[in-house]
């Protein structure tokens, strides 16, 4: 009963921290880890036994701990790779390319020398530390770019190498273990030991590569029930991840980033839902791991780190991630406030935990090695130092060197209209004279082809499939307008796109039944303040020959043009003085000095 206690008690705390990260807006893995710590080795100062709150032992003994662990990861690295496009990063790809090599190169050495020099590890242990963090992780880093949103190529470089980076550090991590496991047998042979990490990459990738076509082939042929997809994908993916193991240990990891990254880049049917699952998963599995991992730590490992300890962690921090990023960049077209942000951003995530906790129980249990195991109980407690200290500082202060860098992404403004017709393309030409990106999607070639002719880009088919999301640019698209005659798509279209937008983003036309329910009948979302249905927007657009325009700077101006137009006032765009558009939904907006209202009058016959 005991351990059901303390695993529902996770599961609780994780939910709790997850919330807590997503209210005062920092990364979840930072109140994960303090929990876990607070419960785990900080609780042994007040508990009446001496023992932990929480201990990760007591509920998975041994083996069967880091079983869990690293299956868990390869999930995770799974949908990390689910959402690498190769679309994104072609102009970056050489950046990317260096920041994965040159990175754990000098991370590996430089943080080696560092923690041998400062803290006088044995080499062996110095440079396992410095394989352990080399790696970042999509667990860290990807919720540091969601709140920070830097520009999209310094968005897409991190993201590319905080996933990719996982599996090669956790690899890399392997060849230096395994070199101290064969110096102490006295077969110290580096030719067998880069063939180990030979045959472990390829074995890797050749079984992600045949569990992602073959979960294609099973979506594209239809050959599961809809409520057995995302349960399918996930049995895969451990599948995958569980027989890579058995080919060459620690080609799990692999196994599962190069499967996501698949079928990121390959068409396939129901992709959508299925990554929507794996976030959902992902998140269950590192909030449960990162209080897990942490519960582990004793206090007396966390009180022999000293003041060398933090030097070394400046070092690293302050010191090998600029010359990273400084000489991945050479050549590059980045400029150096895009430069100075990336060297900031180098957060350590839970692959690093994970490894370290696995290696650190290793090197305990292992009587016959010649290692200081004094020393080896080090690097458990330093890796984690490097975990927390990168998320808090990082973590709390990447938005604000950002906008102080004048790196942060700007809103998308463009509009991505569901629909080609008529009304699209005479509301989709009022936006374009205004110098905002606009893109039209139907499936009727009548429509596409008076659109092109106007001038438009378009998009031939259904705003609904499953391909659009990886077909379309939508780099600088920021709103969809549902202007088709079908009230249905048009709901729909808002539904498919808010994940994507926001759902203050996503606006389609009212309904004849709305109209006719009245207001009770209308959500937030409802185009030009409920006023009209497709039939009523056509009838009108007919008749205006243009979008008229008036000052409006506030309510009792509106009220005035309404009264003008005897009731008869169909309100588009609120247009600010400083240029920016807003569309008006089912509530009227408040008006500002400056102000102009873009509108049409409703046709006679309404």
């Amino acid at each position: 009963m005991e351990g059901m206690a303390e695993l529902a008690s996770i599961l609780i705390l994780s939910v709790f921290a997850q919330w807590l990260a997503w209210k005062i807006k920092i990364p979840a893995i930072l109140p994960l880890i303090i929990i876990g710590l607070a419960l785990g080795p900080a609780s042994t100062l007040f508990s009446p036994d001496g023992g932990k709150l929480l201990d990760g032992d007591a509920i998975f003994s041994g083996d069967l701990l880091f079983a869990f662990v690293s299956i868990s990861v390869g999930v995770i690295l799974f949908e990390g790779g689910l959402t690498l496009k190769l679309r994104e990063i072609r102009d970056q790809a050489r950046v990317v390319r260096n920041l994965l090599i040159i990175g754990p190169i000098i991370t590996l050495f430089g943080g080696g020398f560092a923690a041998h020099y400062l803290l006088g590890l044995d080499y062996r242990l110095a440079f396992l530390f410095g394989a352990l963090i080399i790696v970042s992780g999509p667990t860290v880093v990807i919720p540091i770019l969601r709140n920070v949103r830097p520009n999209m190529r310094i968005n897409n470089v991190l993201k590319w190498e905080g996933i990719l980076i996982d599996p090669l550090g956790a690899l890399i991590a392997v060849l230096v273990y395994e070199f101290i496991q064969t110096s102490d047998l006295g077969n110290s042979n580096t030719v067998e030991v880069f063939k180990e990490f030979f045959i472990t990459v390829s074995s890797g990738m050749f079984v992600g590569a045949l569990a992602a076509f073959f979960l294609r082939w099973l979506l594209e042929k239809n050959r599961l029930p809809a409520y057995l997809r995302n349960v399918m994908a996930l049995g895969m993916v451990i599948m995958a991840f569980t027989f890579a193991e058995f080919i060459a240990h620690e080609a799990g990891l692999m196994s599962t980033t190069f499967m996501g990254i698949i079928l990121a880049n390959v068409r396939v049917q129901n992709l959508k839902k299925i990554l929507s699952f794996k976030e959902d998963v992902s998140i269950i599995l590192i909030s449960v791991l990162f209080i897990l991992l942490s519960s582990r730590i004793d206090i007396s490992q966390i009180e022999k780190l000293g003041q060398a300890s933090l030097i070394l962690f400046a070092v690293v921090t302050f010191g090998l991630r600029p010359l990273i990023v400084w000489i991945s960049t050479i050549r590059s077209d980045f400029n150096w406030r895009e430069i100075l942000f990336m060297s900031w951003v180098g957060p350590k995530g839970i692959v690093a935990a994970a490894v370290a906790s696995l290696f650190a129980l290793q090197l305990s249990n292992n009587t016959e090695a010649s290692i200081n195991h004094e020393q080896a109980e080090l690097i458990l407690p330093l890796t984690f130092m490097m975990i927390v200290g990168t998320v808090v500082i990082q973590g709390a202060s990447s938005k604000y060197i950002a906008r102080l860098l004048k790196v942060v992404r700007e809103e998308p403004q463009g509009f991505l209209i569901a629909g080609a017709n008529e009304n699209a393309r005479f509301l989709g030409t009022y936006l374009k004279n205004k110098g905002i990106e606009v893109l039209l999607a139907d499936t009727s070639k009548n429509n596409l082809k008076e659109a092109q002719k106007l001038g438009f880009e378009v998009y031939d088919g259904s705003i609904l499939s499953d391909s659009v999301l990886e077909d379309l640019d939508l780099t600088n698209i920021g709103k969809l307008m549902a202007l088709t005659s079908s009230a249905d798509i048009n709901t729909l279209s808002c539904n498919f796109y808010k994940d994507e937008f926001g759902e203050n983003h996503v606006f389609r036309l009212s309904s004849k039944k709305e109209l006719e329910a009245g207001d009770i009948g209308f959500p937030l979302n409802v185009l030009f303040a409920a006023t009209v249905d497709y039939l009523n927007l056509a009838q009108s657009i007919r008749q205006a020959d243009y979008v008229k325009e008036a000052s409006c700077e506030s309510r009792q101006d509106y009220k005035n043009l309404v009264k003008e137009m005897d009731g008869r006032l169909i309100p588009l765009f609120l247009i600010h003085q400083n240029g920016g558009l807003k569309v008006i939904d089912r509530n009227i907006p408040d008006f500002n000095s400056g102000d102009q209202l873009a509108f049409i009058k409703r046709c006679n016959s309404q």
